[in-house]
C-alpha cells in the first residue's frame, strides 16, 4: 500500500493552519506527527478523516484520491479523535453494534480486534461510567469495524495509565506488522517509540525529524 499527501492546505477565516503538507508513507509502518499545541496536528487528521473539509490538495492511496470518494474514504481509513467519539448513555456493546454487524463482532470479541483490545471485559459497562482507558479502547475498537488499512490516531494515549498505554500499543504493534499504516499525533515517549518516522508540523508544513529518544531535544525542536 502506498499513501500520499499532497499539498494539503485549511484556513479558517484568514488564519492558514495547514499551507502545503507533503507525505509519502507505505503500509506496515507508524508515521509519528509532533508539534506545539496549536500548530494543526488535530486539524490534519479531521481534514484527512474528512470531519473538516480542506482547502486543497489530495490524499492519494494506491493512486486513488480518498477526498474524491467518500465512501472509499470511510472503508480505507479509520480514525480516532482526542475525545471520546461514543455515545455516553450505551453500554460498550451497544457502541459496538452501531459499527459491526453482530456475528461480526461476536468474532472480533473471540479472537480478534477486540479480544485484543480487552473489551470483552467490559461489554456491559456503560460509557458514562468507564475509565479513560476503557473509551479509548473501545474507541479504537468502532474505528477498525470496517478493517481500514489506515489508521489515524490524535494522541491515543493521553492521560492514560502505563498499563493502558501498553496494552493499546501492543494492539498497534500488531496492526503495524499486519501491513497497517498508522498516522498519529503524539508528544508521549511510548508512541514515539512506535514510530518508524517523525515529522514535525510547523509554519503549516511537514519537516522529516529524526527522534533519538532526547525528549529534550524534541522540544527545542518544536
Amino acid at each position: 500500500m502506498d499513501v500520499q499527501l499532497q499539498h494539503i492546505k485549511k484556513s479558517y477565516r484568514k488564519k492558514a493552519v495547514l499551507t502545503d503538507v507533503n507525505l509519502n508513507a507505505s503500509g506496515g509502518t507508524c508515521i509519528g506527527i509532533l508539534g506545539s499545541n496549536g500548530c494543526g496536528k488535530s486539524t490534519l487528521l479531521s481534514v484527512l478523516a474528512g470531519v473538516l473539509a480542506g482547502d486543497g490538495g489530495a490524499f492519494l492511496c494506491d493512486g486513488k484520491d480518498l477526498f474524491a470518494d467518500p465512501a472509499l474514504r470511510a472503508k480505507t481509513v479509520g480514525y480516532v479523535p482526542q475525545g471520546t467519539p461514543l455515545i455516553e448513555e450505551l453500554s460498550a456493546r451497544d457502541n459496538l453494534r452501531l459499527w459491526y454487524g453482530k456475528e461480526q463482532m461476536e468474532q472480533e470479541l473471540e479472537d480478534g480486534v477486540l479480544k485484543m483490545l480487552g473489551i470483552d471485559e467490559f461489554l456491559k459497562t456503560p460509557v458514562c461510567k468507564m475509565s479513560g482507558g476503557m473509551k479509548k479502547r473501545l474507541s479504537i475498537g468502532c474505528a477498525m469495524a470496517s478493517r481500514p488499512p489506515i489508521l489515524l490516531l490524535d494522541e491515543p494515549t493521553a492521560a492514560l495509565d502505563l498499563v493502558c498505554k501498553e496494552q493499546i500499543a501492543r494492539y498497534l504493534r500488531s496492526y503495524k506488522r499486519s501491513g497497517g499504516l498508522l498516522l498519529l499525533t503524539t508528544h508521549d515517549a511510548t508512541e514515539l517509540s512506535l514510530c518508524d518516522r517523525w515529522y514535525i508540523l510547523k509554519n503549516g508544513t511537514l519537516t522529516p525529524y529524526h527522534y533519538t529518544g532526547d525528549l529534550g531535544d524534541l522540544v527545542k525542536a518544536l
